[in-house]
């Protein structure tokens, strides 16, 4: 990761909101971290200066031609779903992600990568309001409507503007390793981590006095993730119908109580991977166990399937040495 370049693009027309969290998130010196950081650079799709959507100006110092050395390009936002992306642009996005840098969008941004052809055949998000629109102008994208974010690998996309936050959280995660995206995500007052699956819109908050029965459950279910539960038990608890309960928790929630459950048991096995159990490091079997997947395959499915690898490489990217 050392000598690793974020590019944030600027335009006129510019995200103020989507571009300031890039900067806040790669471009702060980070001494406290124990680790090479990012080195970081803002880089003008046209000459500037440019004027954002709240009239501040910007100069940036860099062009389209520092793309060519980057390690993480960042597009936050565009002035338009249907503003032209100018070719000078699409060409430098398409040689710098021929060449490996990794690329990603916040909200709007999207139609930047899709113009560039980025997203042909791949999933990606976008702000929920945009995605019908999304879908019209490029078919080719197999587009996600309800997520906070899609990691393709080498192409992530993120939905309308603090779920940028999060999938730029998720790449430290990536990069670094969970000990340092807490810490940064600390520095910021924010959750070091949510779920890319997560629904963008939850319908209706529950309200704690009106629905204090559907409140304990998730408060019994927290307390004991590890055991095998079964909605039609959970609804009784809630005394409620089983169809009404479904309905109430994907409200609360924006996830079905299986889901949710499973998510709960992923985010438990992440912490065991990092820190293990009284100083002791654990096997991946002994971890599916304890987190209530009994099978060390069903853990390996849900953990692949949500965190995008394996149980094994998560480790070894948060500083492991040995496999399990």
């Amino acid at each position: 990761m050392k000598d690793h370049l974020v590019a944030a693009l600027a335009y006129d027309g510019l995200c103020t909101f989507e571009f300031g969290c890039a900067v806040e998130v790669f471009g702060l010196a980070r001494p406290e971290l124990p680790v090479d950081w990012y080195d970081f650079a803002v880089c003008g799709v046209e000459e500037g200066p440019l004027r954002s959507t709240a009239g501040v100006m910007v100069t940036p110092p860099h062009g389209l031609d520092t793309l060519e050395r980057t390690g993480t390009i960042i597009v936050p936002g565009w002035r338009g779903m249907d503003a032209p992306v100018p070719r000078p642009l699409v060409e430098a996005l398409r040689r710098a992600h021929a060449r490996g840098a990794r690329v990603a969008s916040i909200c709007s941004g999207v139609f930047v990568l899709a113009a560039a052809g980025l997203l042909e055949g791949r999933r990606a998000t976008t702000h929920w309001r945009y995605t019908d629109r999304l879908r019209a102008m490029h078919p080719g994208v197999r587009v996600e409507s309800d997520v906070l974010y899609v990691d393709e690998g080498d192409v992530i996309t993120s939905a309308g503007s603090a779920a940028g936050l999060d999938m730029m959280l998720h790449l430290v995660r990536r990069d670094h390793g969970a000990a340092v995206c807490n810490l940064v995500a600390r520095r910021l007052v924010v959750p070091a981590h949510r779920d890319g699956a997560q629904a963008q819109v939850i319908e209706r908050p529950v309200p704690a006095s009106r629905d204090a029965r559907l409140s304990q459950v998730i408060g019994h279910l927290r307390v004991r993730i590890t055991e095998p539960h079964r909605v039609e038990d959970l609804a009784r608890m809630a005394a409620m119908s089983e169809r009404t309960f479904f309905r109430k928790f994907r409200e609360a929630t924006g996830l079905t109580p299986t889901d949710w459950i499973v998510a709960e048991r992923v985010a438990l096995a992440k912490d065991l991977l990092e820190r293990g159990r009284d100083g002791g490091r654990l096997t991946v079997d002994q971890i599916a166990e304890a987190c209530g997947f009994g099978a060390p395959e069903t853990l390996r499915h849900h953990f692949r399937r949500l965190v995008g690898q394996s149980p094994a490489a998560y480790r070894c990217r948060d500083g492991a040495l040995r496999e399990s």
